[in-house]
């Protein structure tokens, strides 16, 4: 009888638990028992893991072989465990040195011919096993995953044969490079969209000035071709790059979802924009494996929702709690999974079905019933509606002044976030109720005059608060500690759909 466990781990959304592989071999009629809660595609590894140790030359045992993944109670997917299991079955029958393992986890699918092919969703392992501080063997076309996690115990293998003559220490295994450039400096993720290429629509280049500093939420709205999208493309050259940490976390989230991100893009904001015809649980995530949804890949991020009266309207209230919370949970039978989703929501919206509000072939009810798709509540969560008009005539083939580049402004948005972190570690549109009072720097008089206008517009507490913070931010991007009466108006003044809806409710 002979018995060996290997390490490996799981995938549990971007946690990567501990899995125990315990394989026993005992006298009786030749069979192979895969326990501990495997789904299909790990059950058939026991046609896989048979093929690769007989075509990598070893002997399979004509034994009878249970293979236990513990805890039991975790379900397991995917063809990650094909390589411990190799490993245990030969660890077991005395083909590979069973004291090695102990230090050691393993991951990787096998083919036949004994390769050891890619999988999804590794970047948590390498985190979780730099963590653990163990030795980890995985395949090396998975080695841009590695690479972004810079953990010099990482070693690559493309074939069985080549990790049993490591194991027996006849053969070293291919790892990165102490002190290799493994990523490119974050001054090489610049954006190479330019503010300055958008024709005029000065208060929405100030708003989304603003709207960068802080951390805020914007809806942009006009007629059709004023250039709405390409001012909310623009953001992108205006927000600081990640920092390491944050950076990590952005890239396990697109690694479990399968998607990979480069070196070079590694300190990059994500924006995501989805088409409105995407469903709920693309947006939001889930499936019957979860996966992250478009909010989740935007993690501290951007997601740009354009046309986003055409989105249907319970897929558009699906966002309104992770705008709040910063977080999805999903919730299923097997398995209650949580995604990071802290992310800027800008959004672009025609005031009308015809495009034009001012000058519509509709009528008011029917430009209401319109605006009826997007509810209150979520029309709430915007910080601040910027109104995109037309471009007054001769404005397209005059001389451009006052036309500021991406990166000065940049410059006020990178100095403005960093008074905000310093002020009270979060960025303005994260400051609480009681974090307001204590950092705002605001006068009563004043608030007495914002809770006076907030009433008369017909606006919720939440818009109360949200106006201090845009007007906090305002402050912040002048360089003036205290915020005064001139930025509570100018943030009462990018409120263009209350004005919208008040005056459709006149006529």
């Amino acid at each position: 009888m002979g018995i060996a466990c290997v390490y490996t781990r799981a995938s549990c959304g971007v946690e990567a638990p501990l899995v125990t592989v315990e394989v026993h071999l005992s006298n009786g009629l030749p069979a192979f028992n895969l326990v501990g809660l495997p789904e299909t595609s790990v059950k058939e590894a026991k046609e896989r893991v048979r093929s690769a140790i007989i075509n990598a030359g070893f002997e399979f045992p004509m034994q009878r072989i249970t293979v236990n993944l513990a805890p039991a109670d975790l379900p397991k997917q995917g063809g990650r465990y094909d390589l411990p299991i190799a490993i245990g079955i030969l660890a077991a029958s005395n083909q590979v040195p069973q004291q090695a393992l102990s230090q050691h986890e393993f991951v990787g699918e096998l083919s036949l011919s004994a390769h050891v092919q890619p999988c999804t969703g590794l970047l948590p392992v390498i985190v979780a096993s730099k963590k653990a501080d163990r030795k980890l063997v995985m395949p090396i076309a998975n080695r841009h995953e590695a690479e972004l996690v810079d953990y010099q115990q990482v070693y690559f293998a493309s074939q069985l044969a080549h990790i049993s003559a490591y194991l027996h220490g006849q053969d070293k295994l291919p790892g990165i490079e102490p002190g290799a450039e493994w990523i490119h400096e974050q001054e090489e993720c610049i954006n190479t969209n330019c503010i300055s290429d958008v024709i005029g629509q000065y208060q929405a280049k100030q708003a989304l000035e603003i709207t960068a500093a802080g951390g805020h939420n914007l809806l942009f709205l006009g007629p059709p071709g004023t250039g709405k999208t390409m001012l909310a493309s623009r953001i992108m050259s205006l927000l600081p790059p990640l920092n390491y940490d944050e950076a990590l976390e952005v890239a396990s989230i697109h690694s479990v979802a399968g998607m990979n991100i480069k070196p070079n893009d590694f300190f990059k904001r994500p924006f995501r924009s989805p088409h409105h015809t995407s469903s709920s649980v693309s947006l939001v995530g889930g499936g019957s494996i979860p996966k992250p949804g478009e909010i989740s890949l935007s993690h501290k991020g951007v997601l740009f929702l354009d046309e986003v009266a055409e989105f249907p309207r319970k897929v558009l209230d699906c966002l309104r709690e992770p705008m709040e919370t910063g977080e999805v949970i999903i919730s299923r039978a097997a398995a209650k999974l949580r995604f990071l989703s802290q992310f800027q929501l800008v959004a672009a919206l025609n005031p009308s079905p015809c495009g034009d509000a001012e000058k519509s072939r509709a009528t008011p009810n029917e430009i209401k019933r319109y605006l009826g798709r997007l509810s209150g509540p979520f029309i709430d969560r915007f910080d601040l509606t910027i109104d995109v008009p037309k471009l007054p005539q001769g404005t397209l083939t005059q001389k451009q002044t006052n036309n500021e580049t991406s990166a000065s402004i940049a410059e006020r948005v990178a100095k403005a976030r960093t008074l905000q972190l310093q002020r009270a570690g979060v960025l303005n549109s994260q400051l609480n109720g009681k974090l307001l009072k204590q950092t705002g720097g605001f006068k009563l008089e004043d608030l007495e005059f914002l809770e006076k206008s907030v009433n008369q517009l017909g606006l919720s507490v939440r818009s109360y608060h949200r106006l201090q913070r845009v007007a906090r931010t305002i402050a912040d991007l002048r360089g003036e500690t205290n915020v005064d009466r001139s930025h509570i108006a100018q943030a009462l003044g990018y409120r263009a759909m209350d004005r919208l809806l008040n005056r459709l409710n006149q006529s």
